[in-house]
């Protein structure tokens, strides 16, 4: 079976990024060996752009799928896949971003990654990364403009072919454009049809940046996720036998990508299969009608004596 095509959009850096991504996070993490397969199935069924960061623990076993693939002839040259990894918040720091990007590019065994995001906009002290229980009192004030000038040297010296954010609001980043040179080509942030993200997406789109979901499914049978989005009531009446694509095709309808996470096989292929047919009108229309919920909403980083006192600092107030 010949590998499907994905479409591609053209971020502000002038980079192209497939408007799917396999996403690689997974708790407990699959078996190293067994990632790699999954990988090298995902690249089979035709997924180019994979989404990594230094917390998933996956970023190693991604880059030995790589050159693997590249062995068995899967794909021709590196240069065909899109991947993407992420700071993470203990490297959130003008002197520790550089470091943080040669250790992920190590992993992966890879001369750059094609986009590069600062996870959250949070940082937290060296200790949270060995620690086996999170501390409220890890969470220290986060320097935007130290860590974006950090960034924006990684994309300068061709570590990074893109650079953007996840996790951010509305204020954080009109915050970042007004100290920022190269302005962030992608904020990744929680947007499935049970968090739509209206005003948050009307304001990227302002701003050139594009909008990519995470946990498009709800992250679904998941141990932190919700069943808002796969058993919503409204979207079992459209979508009986094609769920999944259906809640996908709506991100892929507003203009934003998706990192769908599936180790299965099957799944994998359909969650593909969105690009040749639309969601009419009246299903639109009844999407506005689902019930709104934020799932993930990072309360540990939020406390009476760190940066960010409440949910509504944390999310520009939009908890």
């Amino acid at each position: 079976m010949e590998a499907k095509k994905i479409p591609e959009t053209i971020l502000n850096s002038g980079q192209k990024m497939p408007l799917i991504g396999m996403g690689t996070a997974a708790i407990p993490l699959p078996p190293f060996e067994t990632l790699i397969t999954i990988f090298i199935d995902a690249i089979e069924a035709g997924y180019r752009h994979f989404d990594t960061a230094a917390l998933y623990g996956s970023e190693e076993p991604l880059g030995q799928a790589v050159a693997k693939a590249l062995q068995l002839g899967l794909i021709k040259s590196r240069e065909e896949l899109f991947i993407t990894s992420k700071l993470w918040c203990t490297k959130a720091h003008h002197d520790l971003v550089l470091p943080a990007l040669k250790t992920t590019l190590q992993k992966l065994g890879l001369e750059y990654v094609d986009l590069y995001l600062v996870h959250w906009p949070v940082r937290l002290k060296p200790e949270a990364e060995a620690a086996a229980e999170f501390r409220k009192d890890y969470v220290i004030p986060f320097d935007i403009k130290g860590t974006w000038e950090a960034m924006e040297e990684c994309q300068r010296m061709g570590l990074a072919k893109s650079i953007g954010v996840s996790n951010f609001g509305i204020k954080k980043i009109t915050n970042l454009l007004e100290n920022s040179t190269i302005p962030p080509a992608v904020n990744q942030v929680e947007m499935n049809l049970a968090w739509q993200q209206g005003k948050l997406r009307e304001f990227c789109k302002q701003k050139g940046i594009h909008v990519s979901a995470w946990s498009p499914l709800g992250a679904y049978k998941t141990t932190w996720g919700s069943n808002a989005v796969m058993e919503s009531p409204i979207l079992k009446e459209i979508a009986s036998a094609r769920h999944n694509r259906v809640a996908l095709r709506w991100i892929y309808e507003k203009g934003a990508s998706a990192i769908v996470k599936s180790f299965n096989k099957e799944r994998m292929k359909q969650n593909l299969d969105i690009f040749d047919w639309e969601l009419s009108q009246e299903e639109t229309m009844k999407f506005t009608q689902i019930p709104q919920r934020r799932v993930c909403t990072a309360e540990d980083y939020v406390s009476e004596d760190g940066p960010y006192k409440s949910l509504e600092e944390l999310w520009d107030g939009d908890p």
